[in-house]
């Protein structure tokens, strides 16, 4: 039995049909995904476009990725537009389209070359982030940090919200997509741009008016229709300002004059005290030297008082000027800020817009004053204020010091010695010495309250004998005190006798009496010098010039013993030599 095989049936299709496939399979094979392509607006479903792009099948797109951030997609049936091939067709047989990424596509390319020439691009800042904004370069999103928005801090970023504005680009990097953009680039150009046609409009010299703007400690901003200058507090008035709010208040229209331009930085310094006349131009007429003059104590510093003697007009008394006798004194102990003081004017440099003034010389001058009072030799009393290396500092009439140096505190004593005696605050007499009132000086003496012990012995001669008792003993001699003085002199160890043997300090006590010769006399030093020794030998000369020399058989010991008793029966042996001790 033989069969027949089975013949498939089959239907050829026509020529037409068979070349639209083959033009499909063309256009098809034609788009890649991911590739931008070229498509039309066919209709609109709600809130998406419908875009044919040459397939099977049409691609929805949301409306929102054909508009910028805050703004209305501007779309219309029938324009051609750019989208993003992302897939031929989904699950649902329609193909994958996106506007958003085409734009991407297209701005970088777009944003890149802007870069490179340096161009501003427009953008739409929508969103905050941290550290700063994103905005939206028409497709491509950039990072606006917070410091670049604005020239100065921005409170409010509402206002710069959803607005399409420039920006500059400052980096780009499309390997990780990221894209630095500055809106404060923008407006630094844009106001220098203002700046030099506002500056190049004003000239050093010119008056005009302004709104104050700002105020600080040193000045106030004022805005002169576009740029700010600078009006510094000491430029506001001829005379002192303590703060620039004495002066103006934000947002006072004031007239101002232009003192300086800055070429470079294009900085405008302002003055309004140059629109009056110069105080200081009449400073010569109005206060001449010597003259006494009223003013308002202003300022008080460590050093001086500064005192106000008309409006923009100040002088300067210096701490040194301010008390005859208050020395080293802060001023405000002295004076203080709005009294009314009388001053005199010392010196006066215009140049310089400095005057010199006085107050102490308005007063009686203490020392002139107790010079006129207690003349030289007058006996004065005070406490001791202080105690120096060099004197006592005694307090007297009229709050002056008089000092008493160390040397005249005791005839007798080191001044070392004798101002262990005293202590601050003992009330102590003294004796006027000198008065010195242009060095304010007065030299002040304790010793002289009483006669120098060595008046009594300044007619002595040399060789003259005198009677002494012995005062105090030691290894280098004896010192004695002149009988009927109390004047004391020193007699050295090899002065003590003729003979060697007795030589010697220790065969002396204090309260013996004893004579010796005068050795020296030193008005200048006032010391005076004695010799045992020397009055033996011109005891001994004596002797033998009265009793004749040893050729009568008589010894040197006889002659000796009986000029002794002589002596001893009454007679004085005359005295060696006549000669002044000097």
């Amino acid at each position: 039995m033989s069969t027949t095989p089975a013949v498939e049936s089959t239907q050829n299709p026509s020529t037409d049909d068979f070349a639209q496939l083959l033009e499909e399979s063309f256009v098809t094979s034609s788009m890649e995904e991911g590739s931008v392509v070229k498509g039309t607006v066919i209709g609109f479903e709600k809130d998406l476009a419908v875009i044919d792009v040459g397939l099977k099948t049409e691609g929805r797109i949301p409306l929102k990725e054909f508009a910028m951030a805050g703004q209305p997609a501007n779309l219309e049936i029938g324009d051609d537009v750019e989208v993003y091939l992302e897939r031929v067709e989904n699950a649902l047989g329609d193909a994958v389209l996106s506007r958003e990424k085409a734009r991407r596509e297209e701005s970088w390319v777009r944003l890149e070359k802007l870069f490179e020439d340096g161009e501003k691009v427009d953008g739409v800042i929508f969103n905050k982030v941290k550290g700063g904004f994103t905005v939206d370069l028409d497709g491509a999103i950039a990072f606006l940090p917070g410091s670049q928005v604005d020239i100065r801090p921005v409170r409010d970023i509402g206002p710069l919200m959803n607005v399409k504005q420039p920006f500059q680009i400052l980096k780009m990097d499309k390997r990780r997509g990221n894209i630095v953009v500055s809106r404060r680039s923008v407006l630094e150009e844009s106001r220098a741009e203002q700046r030099s046609e506002i500056v190049s409009q004003l000239a050093e010299g010119q008056t005009t008016e302004g709104i104050v703007k700002n105020i600080t400690d040193y000045g106030a901003f004022i805005d002169l229709g576009g740029i700010d200058g600078l009006l510094h507090v000491t430029d506001m008035a001829w005379s002192r300002v303590n703060h620039p709010s004495e002066i103006v208040n934000v947002g006072d229209t004031i007239k101002v004059q232009i003192v300086r331009i800055n070429p470079e930085t294009q900085r405008i310094s302002l003055g309004m005290k140059q629109l009056e006349s110069d105080p200081w131009s009449l400073v010569n007429d109005k206060y001449p030297l010597e003259a006494i003059v009223k003013g308002t104590v202003t300022n008080i510093a460590d050093y001086g008082a500064f005192v106000e003697l008309e409006p923009g007009v100040e002088g300067l008394i210096h701490v040194s000027e301010m008390s005859w006798t208050k020395k080293n004194i802060h001023p405000g102990k002295i004076v203080s800020s709005s009294q009314e003081v009388e001053v005199k004017v010392l010196e006066v440099d215009p140049a310089k817009r400095r005057i010199s003034l006085g107050l102490k010389q308005v007063q009686d001058n203490p020392w002139d004053s107790f010079a006129e009072k207690y003349p030289n030799g007058t006996e004065v009393e005070g406490a001791i204020r202080n105690i120096t290396e060099f004197g006592l500092f005694i307090g007297l009439d009229g709050d002056v010091d008089g000092m008493v140096h160390l040397s005249d505190l005791d005839w007798n004593r080191s001044g070392d010695e004798a101002v262990q005696d005293y202590k601050k605050g003992d009330v102590v007499k003294a004796v006027v010495l000198e008065i010195d009132p242009e060095k304010e000086r007065i030299s002040l003496g304790i010793k002289q309250l009483s006669d120098d012990p060595f008046d009594s012995v300044a007619g002595f001669k040399r060789g003259q004998r005198v009677t002494c008792e012995v005062t105090e003993v030691n290894d280098g001699g004896i010192e004695v005190q002149i009988a009927d003085s109390e004047f004391t002199a020193f007699i050295k160890r090899s002065d003590l006798s003729r003979d060697r043997s007795e030589q010697r300090p220790e065969r002396f006590q204090v309260g013996d009496k004893i004579d010796a010769a005068v050795l020296q006399l030193d008005k200048q030093a006032r010391k005076m010098s004695l010799s045992i020794k020397s009055l033996e030998i011109a005891e001994e000369k004596e002797a033998v010039k009265q009793y004749g020399s040893t050729d009568s058989g008589a010894s040197l010991g006889d002659i000796l013993g009986a000029a002794l008793g002589s002596q001893s029966e009454g007679e004085e042996a005359p005295e060696a030599d006549d000669k002044p001790a000097e």
